[in-house]
C-alpha cells in the first residue's frame, strides 16, 4: 500500500493484489475524510449533489490518466525534474477535461468551470503522484487513481446531497446538464414547496456537513475494530 498505509515496524508486510489499492481508497484511506486533502473544492462546488458528482468524476478522470502516464515514465524522470514534469502532465490532462466539458457539457461547464482548472493545483492529485505512480507500476497507478477518485467522489456527493435537500428542497437538480437527458429521472423533488434553509447552501454548511461526516466515520470505524476484536476473540475461545 501507499505511504498512508505503511505497516508499523517488526510487522511482517503482507503481499497486497491490485485491487486491494482500490478497495482500501474507498474509505479507509479516503481523500477526504481521512488524508483530508482537496477540501477546497469539497467545500466550494458542493451546492448540489449534482455539482459534486461533475467535479467528482472530473478528478476521478484526472487521477487516473496522471497516475498512469506519471508511472509509465517513472525509470524516465530524474528526481531534479520530477515534480516539474509532473505538474506538466497534470495540467495537461486538466485543460483537456476542461475543453471536453466546454464542448460537451456546457451549462455544467458555466457552473463547474472555475473549479475545473484548479484541479491542477488539487494536493491529492500531485500527492497521488508524488507518492505511489513514481514507486509503483502502471495498474496498481491506475487502481489507486480510480479508487482515490472514486472516494473522493461519494463523499462530494453526499455532502452535495445533503446540503441541497436542506437547502432547496431537491435532489441532483440539472443532473441532465452533466449526464444527458436520458438522466433526467434523477432530479427529484425530495420536499415540495420547502422554501430552505439559506445556512445549508453557505460555506459554513458545508463546514458543518463535513464535520458531521467526519464524526459518521468515525464512530462507524469504531463498532467496525469492536466486531472485528469481538471476532477474532471467539476464534480464539474455539482454538
Amino acid at each position: 500500500m501507499s505511504e498512508c498505509a505503511a505497516p508499523a515496524a517488526g510487522a511482517p508486510e503482507k503481499k497486497k493484489v491490485p485491487w486491494h489499492y482500490f478497495n482500501s481508497a474507498l474509505w479507509d484511506y479516503n481523500v477526504a475524510l481521512v488524508q483530508m486533502l482537496a477540501l477546497c473544492p469539497a467545500l466550494a462546488v458542493t451546492t448540489t449533489a449534482t455539482n459534486g458528482l461533475g467535479m467528482g468524476l472530473a478528478t476521478t478522470l484526472v487521477l487516473i490518466c496522471t497516475n498512469a502516464i506519471i508511472s509509465s515514465m517513472r525509470h524516465t524522470i530524474s528526481p531534479e525534474v520530477r515534480n516539474p514534469v509532473m505538474i506538466g502532465v497534470i495540467a495537461g490532462v486538466v485543460t483537456l477535461i476542461d475543453m471536453a466539458m466546454n464542448a460537451w457539457m456546457h451549462e455544467m461547464y458555466k457552473v463547474l468551470g472555475l473549479f475545473i482548472a484548479l484541479i491542477v493545483t488539487n494536493c491529492a492529485v500531485l500527492g497521488r503522484a508524488e507518492s505511489f505512480s513514481t514507486k509503483n507500476a502502471v495498474l496498481p497507478s491506475v487502481l489507486d487513481g480510480a479508487g482515490m477518485g472514486i472516494g473522493f467522489t461519494w463523499v462530494l456527493v453526499v455532502i452535495g446531497g445533503i446540503r441541497e435537500i436542506l437547502g432547496s428542497g431537491t435532489l441532483f437538480a440539472q443532473a441532465s446538464s452533466l449526464l444527458g437527458p436520458h438522466f433526467a429521472w434523477l432530479e427529484i423533488t425530495v420536499i415540495p414547496d420547502f422554501q430552505g434553509i439559506l445556512l445549508a447552501i453557505l460555506p459554513p454548511g458545508a463546514f458543518i456537513v463535513l464535520g458531521f461526516l467526519l464524526a459518521a466515520k468515525r464512530v462507524i470505524d469504531r463498532k467496525r475494530a469492536e466486531r472485528r476484536q469481538k471476532t477474532h476473540g471467539e476464534l480464539v475461545v474455539l482454538q
